[in-house]
């Protein structure tokens, strides 16, 4: 549904369509290679943009409210709807969906976070440009909730880093960042497949002076899942072909998983399924989205020990207790909320997760 704070104008080429009144919005439902408004009643379109006749006024897509402009078109049979708007906007936009509502005394975090979301979209401003838009609004880049999780101190983090991005040697940084890191944070080689090494991706350990972790404030600082070894069969059975292409009938009975080696973090790097018919190695890069939950999530982090049990030579019940959450490389979110919260300053919070790169004001 799109509609409006305010009223707001549809528009085909340049030319108003119709209106929708404030507080009255529209649906839009996919007819093969156009969208129809309100059942055809308002008509067939292959694109529309709409904006509001109040710049005050926001747009509402689903009941949420955002800046700027919203554009509706279809592709591959969908519906997609993409948000235009000035990238402070978005940035604002970005910053308590990726770190939460924080409070004043957290402000820096909010600023390193604004400088790195910043950076990050000009680094990969239109990536997503054949499909009609330049980022998308999930875990793919960031979170985005547009102007329905903006916070007062959100923006004026924003206002207070206009402009600011991380550099090196002149040039935009690739700014990872993750929600903990668990004391240390992951070498981008123990978390990705075709990312170049950077002096500035690196493991660091990321503790206080006393020795404690600046995350441990995290709810997902240590975790532990458990599975039953039929349960974990049946998901292996599914994840190791579709994210390694193994050949399902490999997946016989389950005599073991351990860890065969770690990388520069101490986080797992190769992980061994021994079966009936030998070994299954799962590198770094899937061994998250392998060792499925048996809730159906990703496994929170590749900092962990795995403890199987074992009968009869085969495998009956598998825990890994593990620490942080996300892939771990670059800035630790929950990490720079500890930071902020012990009296550290932006500056100092990107100098500890990005060494060697400078701060600039890009525009």
């Amino acid at each position: 549904m799109v509609g409006g704070e305010g009223d707001v104008v549809a528009v085909v080429d340049g030319q108003p369509a119709f209106r929708i009144a404030a507080g009255h919005p529209l649906t839009l439902s996919a007819d093969g290679a156009a969208f129809r408004v309100n059942d055809g009643a308002e008509g067939r379109y292959e694109r529309l943009a709409f904006a509001s006749l109040s710049p005050a006024r926001a747009i509402t897509v689903g009941g949420r409210a955002y800046r700027g402009t919203v554009e509706a078109f279809v592709r591959r049979n969908a519906i997609t709807v993409v948000n235009q708007v000035p990238l402070e906007a978005y940035v604002a936009g970005v910053v308590n969906a990726e770190l939460g509502r924080r409070s004043a005394t957290e402000r820096a975090a909010v600023e390193a976070q604004a400088i790195v979301s910043r950076t990050y979209a000009l680094k990969n401003r239109g990536r997503f440009v054949a499909e009609g838009y330049d980022l998308e609004a999930g875990i793919t880049d960031q979170a985005y909730g547009g102007l329905a999780a903006e916070t007062d101190v959100g923006r004026e983090a924003v206002r207070a880093t206009a402009g600011v991005v991380l550099t090196w040697h002149g040039d935009l940084i690739t700014p990872f960042f993750h929600s903990t890191c668990g004391g240390r944070t992951a070498d981008p080689t123990e978390a990705f497949v075709a990312v170049a090494p950077t002096p500035y991706l690196r493991s660091v350990r990321d503790v206080r002076p006393d020795g404690s972790a600046w995350c441990d404030v995290s709810p997902r600082f240590r975790w532990t899942v458990e599975w039953e070894g039929s349960v974990l069969h049946d998901i292996l059975e599914r994840t190791l072909p579709n994210v390694l292409g193994v050949d399902p009938a490999s997946v016989t009975e389950l005599r073991d998983v351990y860890i065969r080696r770690r990388g520069p973090s101490g986080r797992a790097t190769d992980v061994r399924v021994r079966v009936a018919g030998g070994e299954i190695p799962v590198p770094a890069h899937a061994v998250r989205t392998v060792f499925e939950t048996p809730d159906g999530r990703s496994l929170g982090a590749t900092a962990v020990e795995f403890e199987a049990r074992h009968a009869d030579g085969r495998l009956t019940g598998l825990v890994a207790h593990g620490g942080g959450w996300g892939h771990g490389v670059g800035m630790c979110q929950w990490g720079a909320v500890g930071r902020a919260r012990g009296g550290q300053d932006h500056q100092t919070i990107l100098r500890a997760y990005f060494p060697g790169t400078t701060l600039a004001r890009w525009y």
